[in-house]
C-alpha cells in the first residue's frame, strides 16, 4: 500500500462520497474507503476523526471567511453590510466547479438524519462566530444575533439554489440574489415609517 502521496485528503473525500453515494453512509466503512484509494484505515485516521468529518472537515474555512469578511467590512457598514461582505467572501470557497462534489454530498446528506442534525448544527456554529465578529464591531445585540442568523439563513438558501440540477449561477451571484430579496422583504432600503 502507498505510504503518502499529494492530495490524500482529497483521494480520500472522493473515494468516501462515491461509497456514500453507491452503497449508503451507513454501510460504508472507513477501511472500505481507505482500501479503495489503496491506502490504509490508520492512515484514513491520520486526516479524519471519523467518517462524518469527510462530509463536515471544511467548516473551519468556511467559518474562518465569514469572519475575514465581517472584519475586512469598511468601518461604517452596517451589520447588513458587514454580511454581504462576509457572503462574498464565504461564497468565494465554492467556484463552479465544485458544484457537483457539493450536490453529491447533499445527496448523502439529506438522506440521513443525524447526518441533517450535523448540518444544522454546524451552521448554528457559523452563525454564533459570525455574531462574536459582529458584536467585535460594536454592533450591539439583537442587531448582531439577527444579522449573523441572516447570513446563515440566506448561505443555506443560495447553497441549496446553487446545487440544483439547471443552475448555472455562481453562488455568490445567488447569494447576493437572495440577500436583496431578504432586505426588500424587511424593507431595509426603505426610509423608516
Amino acid at each position: 500500500m502507498a505510504r503518502w502521496q499529494p492530495g490524500t485528503r482529497g483521494r480520500l473525500q472522493d473515494a468516501a462520497l462515491e461509497l456514500f453515494a453507491s452503497r449508503g453512509y451507513e454501510q460504508t466503512t472507513a477501511a472500505e474507503i481507505a482500501r479503495s484509494v489503496g491506502l490504509t484505515e490508520r492512515t484514513f485516521f491520520r486526516h479524519f476523526s471519523d467518517k462524518r468529518e469527510v462530509l463536515f472537515g471544511g467548516q473551519e474555512r468556511l467559518t474562518e471567511a465569514f469572519v475575514r469578511g465581517i472584519e475586512a467590512a469598511p468601518d461604517d457598514a452596517t451589520p447588513m453590510e458587514a454580511v454581504g461582505d462576509a457572503l462574498d467572501v464565504a461564497t468565494g470557497l465554492f467556484p463552479d466547479d465544485m458544484r457537483p462534489h457539493s450536490r453529491l454530498r447533499q445527496t448523502v446528506i439529506d438522506q440521513h438524519p443525524a447526518l441533517q442534525e450535523r448540518e444544522r448544527h454546524k451552521m448554528s456554529g457559523v452563525a454564533t462566530t459570525i455574531g462574536d465578529a459582529l458584536r467585535a464591531r460594536g454592533v450591539g445585540e439583537p442587531a448582531a444575533t439577527l444579522a449573523a442568523e441572516s447570513a446563515s439563513t440566506v448561505f443555506g438558501i443560495a447553497f441549496s439554489q446553487w446545487i440544483q440540477d439547471g443552475e448555472s449561477r455562481s453562488l455568490g451571484d445567488i447569494s447576493r440574489a437572495v440577500l436583496a430579496e431578504l432586505r426588500d422583504l424587511t424593507g431595509a432600503d426603505r426610509a423608516p415609517r
